[in-house]
């Protein structure tokens, strides 16, 4: 697979000069906790289901489910471990992991620096391990970035990170700067904690090359997929955005024992995030594979994120094939070149999203519920269908016009709803 690059428009990617949507899977913990049988398995499932990214932590995942069976530093006989000194051994078998993932095609999306390794951060606050030191986090940049560049990966600099200070933002920075030295080509980005932002040091960057944001895991915080999308969309600096997180499959609502997010949860992040501005593409992530769970094993994260689920059984989660839907959509009907258009919906409903193309010849609309929509747009010599996203299922809706407003009627059918629409005269 050719080196990805950020197409000329600045809001979406190009690879082998064609426009790239990036479908990533959530798979933090595969440096640490995965058996290379296991590995050759989950790439094959998720390659027949359209996944073309993987997004992984370089680090050990602190909520990851343990023991760890590989660990990238040198511990004592208890396990622990009192310094930073690199374990190459672990170096070398994630060397054979992404060997075989870009084998299969995949982009690889690698994490530098999970927060709780970097000063004045949430996770460091947790005390959860010692914050690496300015010299070795230095080091260990310049280790990992020359050892797995030939990979061409994408190299995210921080992970679930919030910016407690401006000595955080020093150490992001460098670890940027060094990155940049090392692989001058390669796309650079942030994960961060939401609702978190980019200091603006980090958005004025031009070794930054595209926005991720993270809408999260709580009930009450499902707005963040567009309000995100919007923020980031709209920086001063243009660049193509990403949700690098939206909920979890299968993750109990964060920080509550009441229910889980299910595929629909999904669904509606995805294209909610998709037309709302960020239309670079987004990452799924199922609650068992992230931190690769074995039954019975003990998962750090349970406080938060609830019991997940054994990774077999995890990998086969429904929103899954969702995600690869959402992807084929977006290539087959070339959406890449829709912008936010919500001043058109007349609905007064957030959660439907509207976008449009420049021209006025193209437009897309989700609608979480089913119900009619309303638009101020002629939609006369303009085709319309819609797309039952529970059933993967294409249908006719009715239109009605009245001078410059337009409604789709509400579908028989109790679903969320793609509906796209392009000028046919």
């Amino acid at each position: 697979m050719a080196l990805l690059q950020v197409a000329p428009e600045k809001t979406f990617f190009l690879c082998d000069n064609q426009p790239f949507f990036y479908l990533a899977d959530t798979c933090w913990s595969a440096f640490t906790n995965i058996t290379l049988e296991e590995w050759e398995e989950y790439l094959n499932y998720r390659k027949l289901q359209g996944f073309n990214a993987l997004q992984i932590n370089v680090l050990a995942q602190w909520d990851a489910s343990l023991p760890y069976l590989y660990f990238p530093f040198k511990r004592d006989s208890e396990g622990n471990f009192s310094s930073f000194e690199l374990d190459e051994g672990y170096f070398d078998r994630a060397e054979k992991m992404l060997k075989m993932a870009k084998e299969k095609g995949f982009i690889l999306a690698l994490v530098l620096l999970w927060c709780n390794y970097v000063p004045d951060t949430w996770g460091s606050e947790r005390k959860m391990n010692p914050v690496m030191p300015l010299e070795v986090m230095e080091n260990y940049v310049k280790y990992v970035v020359g050892k797995f560049s030939k990979f061409e990966p994408i190299w995210i600099i921080s992970g679930d990170t919030n910016f407690g200070s401006e000595k955080t933002v020093d150490y992001y920075l460098t670890a940027l700067q060094i990155v940049k030295s090392i692989s001058p080509d390669a796309l650079t980005t942030f994960h961060l904690n939401p609702p978190s932002d980019l200091p603006e040091r980090i958005v004025a960057s031009s070794l930054l090359d595209f926005y991720m944001y993270q809408s999260g895991h709580g009930r009450e915080e499902q707005n963040l997929p567009y309000t995100l999308a919007q923020r980031f969309y709209n920086k001063s600096v243009k660049r193509p955005v990403i949700n690098g997180e939206p909920c979890y499959e299968g993750h109990a609502y964060g920080g509550t024992k009441n229910g889980r997010f299910s595929a629909f949860d999904v669904r509606k992040a995805i294209w909610q995030s998709l037309l709302s501005g960020a239309k670079g593409g987004v990452a799924y992530g199922a609650h068992g594979i992230w931190s690769w769970h074995r039954r019975g094993r003990e998962f750090r994260g349970m406080e938060f994120s609830g019991e997940p689920f054994e990774w077999r059984d995890a990998l086969r989660l429904e929103g899954a094939w969702d995600a690869g839907f959402a992807k084929k959509i977006f290539e087959e009907y070339h959406l890449f070149d829709l912008e936010p258009a919500q001043h058109l919906l007349l609905n007064s409903v957030e959660e439907i999203r509207v976008a449009k193309s420049q021209d006025g010849e193209k437009l897309a609309i989700y609608s979480p519920f089913d119900d009619r929509v309303t638009l101020r747009f002629d939609l006369r010599g303009y085709k319309v269908v819609g797309v039952d996203l529970s059933k993967r299922q294409w249908l006719m809706p009715e239109v009605t016009l009245d001078r410059d407003i337009s409604t789709i009627e509400m579908v028989p059918q109790n679903s969320d709803f793609l509906f796209l629409i392009w000028k046919i005269t």
